[in-house]
């Protein structure tokens, strides 16, 4: 059913961002073209965007500014859905140019400078920079030192110039501690805005609202209602044409201290004072840093790894092997699959346990959060042919079909007292509808806006990457001896099963 037009508030709808440049570093790369040009077009189309604005691309390839607009329109263009709007598409394309430039170079900063200059000076942007770092993130560091030395993130007379950084934040706590060191040594905090796409999301984002605007959740989001909760980030592709990256990542750094932290702590959050940014983020942070840290023994009980093999997808489409995936080593032993059990030392959650799941090559695609409760008493059914109650289940889908799901217990009509499951059932797109997005429009716009609540701060991401740092300890010492432990097109490594199986619990079916 969709809304009715009474249902939407004309004076709560979103205002255009103020004058503004974004200056995509790595701007001929797949991220520019499959992602943000879209999502920039996606941003002119809903009237979000000024007209005084630009986009200035920059990276080692040698093209000029037509050169540029024309791969733009090729390759961007590719990923717009649904019916375009050809002027505002060539009205985007249309303030878009290009700087050459070697990214460890200062005399490309200079050239780089002075083309905003000329930009500013044509659009009117009014001194406003957003600096996105679409690169390897070997660059970061060098990046935002270049730019601050050739003066393109100093702020005055009230322009601003911030720098969105793309995931990973580092590849473990000591990295992530150092690039926070040298970012923090060039730029100030404020100016620093680390971006999670799936915090674009509109049910990740709904997960506050979800919790704090309705009075019926909160009082049952504690350990005395909720058994555990399981958060799962499944993905039907194998690593395609990733497969150099994953050799020196894996699933738990790729997944893990982003992503899936980021849903566990929108999830087990305290209420925060205010939605202002700091507020917000001060309690994700808390809740990391509450993760009760793992020892070796804990390593060896409370986490599985696995990798693919070969298998059927299934639609019976024979998939091959990670190990024979392009750019992967015939005898690999990095994980494609991640499970872990935590625990969460605070008053509201302490004995709940979190477990967290991600894979490549599964049954299906799946990003879900699912909150089960505890059981009811059967004491009062004990004379009926009722001998077993459900427990109630609450189930916050992430992709590909965002939506809200409750499950309970309700007569099913006859003579006799027989219980059977309901599910009440709530789908963005049927109530809502839906338009084209790539789920980075609501962050670049609030970039613009200046609203960094759905970025990472330098502290909640240490968080993380201490909570991962002794499981990439164990692993890194302990290599695996069963690779590949799962076919592709499966749900998973056994040993994931047997992790719930101890507790008496079972993962929810990716089937």
């Amino acid at each position: 059913m969709a809304v009715q037009p009474s249902a939407v508030i004309p004076d709560q709808r979103p205002l255009p961002v103020g004058p503004c440049t974004v200056v995509i570093f790595g701007a001929s790369g797949d991220l520019t073209m499959r992602k943000l040009f879209p999502a920039l077009y996606h941003l002119g189309r809903d009237h979000l965007l000024p007209e005084e604005f630009a986009v200035v691309g920059t990276a080692t390839s040698k093209l000029d500014d037509e050169a540029f607009r024309e791969r733009v329109r090729r390759e961007a263009r590719k990923f717009l859905e649904g019916e375009v709007d050809e002027g505002v598409w060539g009205w985007l394309v249309g303030r878009a140019s290009y700087v050459p430039a070697d990214f460890r170079d200062p005399a490309s900063y200079a050239r780089l400078a002075e083309a905003l200059a000329a930009v500013d000076a044509a659009r009117g942007t009014g001194g406003n920079f957003i600096f996105y770092l679409a690169t390897p993130p070997a660059f970061f560091g060098d990046i935002v030192r270049r730019l601050a030395e050739a003066g393109l993130m100093r702020e005055e007379n009230g322009r601003f110039r911030r720098v969105v950084i793309e995931k990973p934040f580092g590849r473990d706590l000591d990295s992530a501690r150092a690039l926070n060191r040298e970012l923090a040594a060039t730029v100030e905090e404020r100016q620093v805005y680390r971006i999670d796409h799936y915090l674009g999301k509109e049910t990740v984002q709904n997960i506050l609202v979800f919790r704090f605007a309705n009075g019926i959740f909160e009082p049952i989001w504690n350990r005395r209602y909720v058994d555990h909760v399981q958060i799962t980030v499944a993905e039907d592709l194998g690593v395609e044409q990733r497969g150099a990256y994953f050799e020196s990542a894996g699933a738990l750094r790729d997944m893990l201290p982003n992503h899936l932290f980021q849903l566990l702590a929108l999830t087990a959050m305290e209420p925060p004072i205010s939605f202002e940014a700091d507020a917000v983020r001060d309690e994700k942070a808390k809740v990391l840093r509450a993760i009760k840290p793992a020892s070796s023994e804990d390593v060896l009980t409370r986490t599985v790894r696995g990798q693919y093999g070969e298998g059927r997808m299934p639609a019976g489409r024979p998939v091959p092997a990670y190990r024979a995936e392009p750019r992967v080593a015939p005898d690999s032993n990095v994980e494609t699959y991640a499970a872990v059990k935590l625990l969460i030392d605070n008053w509201r959650w302490a004995d709940v346990p979190f477990y967290l799941r991600t894979g490549k090559r599964l049954a299906r695609r799946q990003t879900e959060i699912a909150i089960q409760y505890k059981r009811a008493p059967s004491v009062l059914f004990r004379e009926t042919s009722v001998s077993h109650l459900e427990s109630n289940l609450m189930v916050l889908r992430i992709q590909p079909e965002e939506g809200i799901a409750v499950r309970f217990g309700a007569k099913i009509p006859g003579p006799s007292l027989k219980i059977g499951g309901v599910d009440m059932d709530f789908c963005y797109e049927d109530y809502f509808g839906t338009t084209p997005s790539t789920g980075y429009e609501t962050l670049l716009y609030d970039c613009m806006n200046g609203d960094a609540t759905l970025f990472q701060r330098a502290d909640g991401v240490e968080a993380g990457w201490r909570v991962v740092a002794p499981i990439l300890d164990v692993w890194g010492a302990l290599p695996p001896r069963n690779f590949p432990n799962y076919a592709a097109g499966s749900c998973g490594p056994a040993e994931a099963d047997q992790l719930l199986a101890r507790d008496g619990r079972l993962w929810r079916s990716l089937q």
